[in-house]
């Protein structure tokens, strides 16, 4: 008896309960049951419009590090892909052959400074015995040129002596630039050939700053003359720059050299651009994707980037029309901008309303409750 008089007070109980439930819309609805979407209005602003061009990074500076002396390879005493500094010794070569050369010519050297000291004196001692008629004019002549020919043997033998100082001092190979160095194509203990032709031990990149090269067509080239002038060089600095993957920090290039003439084959102009790499992320030869402003939009449509859908036929937005239904709008987009925005050029208009949310849920034709967000 107790057990049907709970059923009775918990039957109206549940009813008032269901009753309850039923009188409160769920908020993502109104009358007649259309879904609440989230919809914006474009943004229009004055934007600076790019074009993308290929391009490829150029270490600033390189240098071949090179062996000029035939002998034995001693010592390697750097890392492979490692930071040199200009001045920095790389390799010894076997010297013995180029210090005894040395020692050679400074004696040599030395002999023919004695013979211009017995020379010279014995033109002096000529020309007093001269004054007294004790020596023939054809001795005096004699003796000067015994001088002249031990001042001759001077310079020939300071020459010979600088030569070899210099071959001696080849045998200590060091960094001609401060750069990052490939490894050694020659282990210590081979031989090289350097004398006859240069031999290459190994190639140093100065990347603390770095070249970017890239062509332009020369209609584009041509139609940045005439929207912003010659004169407008501010135009050209922070060009931005962008990388097959994301690297930690972003970069921007200053524009500095363009190319005299065209390339009668491509139909192109070569432009470079320089770049800061205090963190030496980037790499002679890495790909690099050149944004060159080449005109402004005054009035130029923005919408958010993660609004925009793609298919087979395109771009579009689900944009919602005066009626509140949505409407499937093919369009056609341009660069991203500030991250998050992104141009629409053809398909919508600054009184658009597109849906921001939902965009998995909402059809072609649907009606929809647009909040304005």
């Amino acid at each position: 008896m107790k057990q049907s008089t709970l059923l009775r007070l918990t039957l109206p109980g549940l009813a008032m309960i269901t009753l309850a439930a039923c009188s409160h819309k769920s908020p993502a609805h109104q009358e007649g049951g259309e879904m609440a979407v989230e919809v914006a209005m474009p943004v229009t602003d004055s934007i600076t419009i790019y074009k993308t061009y290929p391009g490829y990074i150029s270490a600033n500076a390189s240098a071949a590090v090179v062996g000029r002396v035939n002998g034995t390879l001693l010592t390697r005493t750097y890392d492979g892909g490692s930071l040199v500094k200009k001045g920095q010794v790389l390799f010894t070569i076997e010297p013995t052959k180029y210090r005894d050369a040395v020692q050679q010519a400074s004696a040599a050297l030395q002999t023919a400074k004695s013979e211009y000291e017995y020379a010279s004196n014995q033109y002096a001692a000529m020309k007093k015995a001269l004054e007294s008629d004790a020596v023939s004019q054809m001795d005096v002549i004699h003796a000067q040129s015994s001088m002249e020919q031990a001042e001759a043997a001077i310079k020939q033998a300071q020459a010979s002596l600088s030569t070899a100082q210099t071959n001696l001092g080849y045998c200590t190979v060091r960094a001609p630039i401060t750069g990052h160095i490939t490894t050694s194509t020659v282990d210590p203990g081979s031989f090289i050939s350097g004398e006859g032709a240069p031999f290459t031990l190994a190639q140093i990149y100065d990347d603390s700053k770095v070249v970017i090269i890239f062509q332009i067509e020369d209609t584009q080239y041509q139609r940045m003359l005439n929207s912003r002038g010659t004169s407008d060089e501010s135009s050209y600095r922070h060009v931005p720059l962008t990388f097959t993957d994301t690297l930690p920090h972003s970069y921007t290039a200053d524009l500095f050299y363009t190319a005299p003439t065209i390339d009668k084959s491509t139909g192109t102009l070569e432009l470079k651009a320089q770049v800061d790499n205090p963190y030496g992320e980037l790499r002679d030869g890495m790909y690099v994707t050149v944004h060159l402003p080449y005109d402004t939009d005054p009035k130029a449509i923005l919408v958010r980037d993660a609004s925009i859908g793609t298919d087979q036929l395109g771009k579009y937005l689900y944009v919602v029309n005066d009626s509140d239904k949505v409407i499937y709008t093919p369009i056609k987009v341009g660069d991203l901008y500030n991250d998050t925005l992104r141009v629409v050029t053809e398909g919508i208009t600054p009184q658009s309303r597109y849906v921001t949310s939902a965009l998995l849920k909402v059809r072609n034709g649907m009606p929809v409750n647009p909040v304005i967000k």
